[in-house]
Formats: C-alpha cells, sequence, structure tokens
C-alpha cells in the first residue's frame, strides 16, 4: 500500500508539474511580448537600409527584410524628452507636459521638472496587465525620484537619466546610482547584456523591453570591439555597435522560441547631430525640417507583419502607444485625448494614413503642420546648428576625460548631416514632399488654399496649447 501510494502521489505531483508547465506556456503565447529599441539622434540616413553607403548594418537589414520598413515616420518634437514622452504616451508634448529637456546642469530645467504622475505610460498599462517592465537606458523624463522610470510603471531601470553628455554623468540602478564616472564606451553592452538577462528572465511571462539606447548622441563611444574596426570613423564604429544590439535581441528571441510572439520596433528620437546622416533630407536635430523630425523605424513580428515591407504612409510615433494597447488587448484610455492611432493596419495591410494631419513643436511653439504631400512651416528654423562654427568648436558637455570619459574625436559642426541648400527659411512656408522631399522650393504662392487649409488646421491645434506653454518666460524659469 505504501508503495502503491506512493507512485500514485508522484503520478499526481508529475500532472500537476504538467499542467503548471502547460499552462505557463500557454499564458506566454496568449501574451503578446513588446520590445521597443530607441536610438538616440540617429539620422534617417544613417542605416544601411536607409540607403547610407558607407556603414554597414546587417542585423538592421534583416528586421526590415523581415518586417516593415517606413519612410515617412514622424517624431513631434526635434530633440530628446518631449519625443520620448510622446512615445510612451501616445500624446503630442503640450498634452503630457514634457515639452522642454530636463538637465541637471541646465539654467531653466534643472530640477523639480518631468513626467507628471497623472499621465499614463504603456510601461503603467501592460505592468497593471501583469506584464514584466524594464527601462534600460536613457529616460530623460526627469532625473528627480519622483520622475524615475520605478515610479511610473518599470519593475527595474538601469542607464542614465538624462542625456550622456550632461553632468553628472550617473549610471542608475533602480534608483541608486552605481557609477561615477561613466566609461561610456561599455554603455551600449551593458544596456544590451542586462536587455538579453531581462528577457530570459521573464521568457515565460509576458514582459515589455523599453531599450532607450544612448548612442548615437554625442559623446560618441565603442567598445574595443568595435572602436576603429568600422572603417568608418567613429561614428560608424557607434552605428555598427548599435546594429550588433539589434541583432543580439533578435537571436535571443529566437533561441528562446518567442520571435513568433514578439513585436519589435527600432526607431529614433529625433534626428542627427554632426556626423550622421538624413538621407539628403533638409536639416538636422533642433530643426523643423525634414532631417529633425523624419527617423528610421522598423517594426517587426513574424507571422503578423508581412516581410519585405517598404511602407511610405504618414504617420508618426504617437502612434506606438494605442498599437500596442491595441494588440495587448487594453483599452486606449478614454478620460484624455490620445492623439496617436492604431498602425496595425498599415503594418499590416499598408493602410492609409489615419492622420488629417501631423504636428511638430520647437520650444513653446507650434512650428509645422503636415498634411498628405504637404508641409507647411509656421516659424521658420535654421537649416544647421552652430553654422559659424567648424571642426574647431569646442564642446562645452564635450568629454574631458575626468567627468564625461569618452573618445575626443568627435564629430564637429563642419560635418553638418543635411543639405543646407534651399530657399532661405522664413514664416510661412509651404513644401510638396512628394516632390520636394528636401525641402528646398517654397511653393505658398502657388498654393494659397493650401496654406490656408493647413493654417486653419493649425489654428485649431493651437487653441489646445495650455497658456501655461505658450507665455512660458524662460526668464522666470532660470531664477528659480
Amino acid at each position: 500500500m505504501n508503495s502503491a501510494l506512493r507512485i500514485f502521489c508522484c503520478l499526481v505531483a508529475f500532472c500537476i508539474g504538467s499542467i503548471e508547465s502547460l499552462q505557463a506556456e500557454e499564458a506566454k503565447q496568449a501574451s503578446p511580448n513588446f520590445v521597443i529599441i530607441f536610438a538616440d539622434d540617429l539620422g534617417y540616413g544613417d542605416l544601411e537600409c536607409y540607403g547610407h553607403p558607407k556603414f554597414k548594418t546587417p542585423h538592421l537589414n534583416q528586421m526590415a527584410a523581415e518586417g516593415a520598413r517606413l519612410t515617412q515616420f514622424n517624431v513631434p518634437v526635434p530633440y530628446c524628452a518631449p519625443s520620448r514622452a510622446t512615445l510612451l504616451t501616445g500624446r503630442y508634448p503640450w498634452r503630457h507636459g514634457v515639452w522642454f529637456n530636463p538637465a541637471p546642469d541646465g539654467k531653466q530645467f534643472n530640477t523639480g521638472v518631468g513626467i507628471a504622475d497623472s499621465e499614463v505610460l504603456i510601461s503603467e498599462l501592460l505592468k497593471e496587465q501583469g506584464y514584466s517592465t524594464l527601462c534600460v537606458g536613457k529616460w530623460h523624463l526627469g532625473h528627480n525620484p519622483r520622475f524615475y522610470p520605478t515610479r511610473h510603471g518599470f519593475d527595474d531601470y538601469l542607464g542614465i537619466l538624462y542625456s550622456n553628455d550632461m553632468r553628472p554623468v550617473n549610471l542608475i540602478k533602480g534608483e541608486q546610482v552605481i557609477e561615477y564616472p561613466v566609461i561610456q564606451a561599455n554603455l551600449t553592452k551593458r544596456y544590451t547584456e542586462r536587455a538579453i538577462e531581462f528577457i530570459e528572465e521573464n521568457q515565460h511571462k509576458p514582459f515589455f523591453l523599453y531599450l532607450p539606447h544612448a548612442m548615437p548622441h554625442k559623446p560618441l563611444a565603442a567598445s574595443e570591439a568595435f572602436y576603429k574596426k568600422s572603417g568608418n570613423g567613429l561614428y560608424g564604429d557607434v552605428i555598427a555597435e548599435l546594429d550588433w544590439s539589434v541583432g543580439e535581441i533578435l537571436k535571443t528571441l529566437k533561441d528562446l522560441k518567442l520571435d513568433e510572439n514578439t513585436l519589435v520596433i527600432f526607431a529614433s528620437d529625433n534626428g542627427p547631430w554632426f556626423g550622421g546622416n538624413t538621407a539628403g533630407l533638409s536639416g538636422m536635430k533642433s530643426t523643423s525640417w525634414e532631417g529633425g523630425l523624419r527617423v528610421p523605424m522598423i517594426a517587426r513580428w513574424p507571422g503578423k507583419i508581412p516581410p519585405r515591407q517598404v511602407i511610405d504612409t504618414v504617420c508618426g510615433s504617437i502612434d506606438v502607444f494605442p498599437t500596442i494597447l491595441k494588440q495587448a488587448g487594453i483599452k486606449v484610455p478614454v478620460d484624455r485625448v490620445i492623439d496617436g492611432k492604431d498602425l496595425f493596419p498599415v503594418l499590416t495591410e499598408q493602410a492609409p494614413t489615419p492622420h488629417a494631419a501631423l504636428f511638430s513643436m520647437k520650444g513653446n511653439s507650434l512650428f509645422t503642420v503636415r498634411s498628405g504631400p504637404w508641409k507647411l512651416h509656421i516659424k521658420p528654423s535654421p537649416r544647421q546648428l552652430l553654422a559659424n562654427q567648424g571642426k574647431d568648436w569646442v564642446d562645452p558637455r564635450g568629454p574631458d576625460g575626468v567627468t564625461i570619459i569618452a573618445p575626443y574625436e568627435q564629430a564637429m559642426p563642419n560635418q553638418p548631416p543635411g543639405l543646407l541648400t534651399g530657399d532661405q527659411p522664413a514664416p510661412m512656408m509651404l513644401f510638396n514632399l512628394e516632390k520636394d522631399p528636401a525641402e528646398q522650393h517654397n511653393v505658398a504662392k502657388d498654393h494659397p488654399e493650401v496654406v490656408a487649409r493647413l493654417q486653419k488646421l493649425y489654428e485649431e491645434m493651437q487653441t489646445q496649447v495650455p497658456d501655461s506653454i505658450r507665455n512660458f518666460d524662460p526668464r522666470a524659469r532660470s531664477k528659480k
């Protein structure tokens, strides 16, 4: 009897274990995983699959071949923090409130500013549904403790809370400083290793990995495995390591058989700094030309997103939030304006744009309106920053070997990433981006009806910008 009872108990235990394993596997397959890889200051033309003549990006090329490569993907602001907040909330900066770059060494937004508790992030909604969540890399939605990623839906965090050229450059784990100064050459490698560790730890449950890389934001830095190996300078080394990182993550998903249950999105927060490439677009980071606002975007999900697609539909980073929520089976919040639209019909059927118009912002003002092929520059923007500087420019936030540790051979203003030609910047310039993607010829006089239509769209949206933003006084903020 004792022997039979033991056998019976073992059989019961085996069956329970098998059922639990099956249930875990079913749960893993029922809820899709999401990975967002967000490069920093990566230009529209910085990748081989977007036409760079020298840089080699085999893993991103393969990702594009296995999914969709978008050619008209826009960000709402041509610099860091507002673009990131928009990605995570699906809302324009004048709605989520982060329309500036928090900077601990800045004059205006150096403390007490960041993403509001009232905002709802992808991470928070997914976590409520049982997802494991991790942010690895650049946060830039506030560097005071109440703004930390771990206070906004992420189970853990590893990274620098702001740009890698803002002092002090501290590496944070969770909510604690673990390294200062930071050896920036190791950042891409360390971020990738932590991302892979997270995927492995959570392979049996749904997860959300948000990987906002530090590179290729200045100062550029690459690990020993990539430094001076690309044959295309430091910028090329950095791009090669970034491509390697993407390849390692995709390989991990395949090895763990998570590939067909994971949506992977790769994009950039804005256009490039010096040394980058816009693929012939005008302008650069911090300008409202296409070189500042149009970025690469690749989406991959085997079995869901058809391979080898090149999609010209006009869309933007505001659309990532509702797209992920729809695939996770989570309702989009109805207690606030969500500007983004579900992109899945675009990614799977090349549906037309879900937007009547897209808007961009610089500082506390709306700058451009994009509708179909037309783009209206409400306000002028320079085509190049630091236009009077050259290869001898001294970057006040450049590597000093003490507080910012990175190679000294950084890209300089004599290496502009975008076209500098074209009609002189002026208010109310109109361009047909289908015929003139480089924004060379202002056709406002030839199409007054288009100008009037887009100006009306601008005026309607302008009424939704809070007075506190429109009337912002930088002098008052800098005195605080």
